[in-house]
């Protein structure tokens, strides 16, 4: 069963507190997502690292129960 956008943007923010997160379901499936991680906690990560957070917060579930995640992560201005 696909993870629900409330779901994957509830454990981003449980994983990264000040994180601001916008979910979009790219294909109208449930299955396919777009997410948007703005945190000041980013600040001083490179892309990488702060993709990797994303990841840690999401606890092993891409791949699984979380088929497609497309991420852009950043700094809030």
């Amino acid at each position: 069963m696909p993870m629900a956008a409330d779901e994957i943007a509830a454990l981003i923010q449980e994983g990264i507190p000040d994180a601001e997160v916008e979910i979009t379901d790219l294909a109208g499936d449930g299955d396919h997502y777009a997410a948007r991680v703005t945190a000041v906690s980013f600040a001083g990560l490179s892309r990488v690292k702060q993709h990797q957070a994303v990841y840690a917060a999401l606890g092993g579930r891409m791949g699984g129960v979380l088929h497609a995640l497309q991420l852009t992560t950043g700094v809030p201005k």
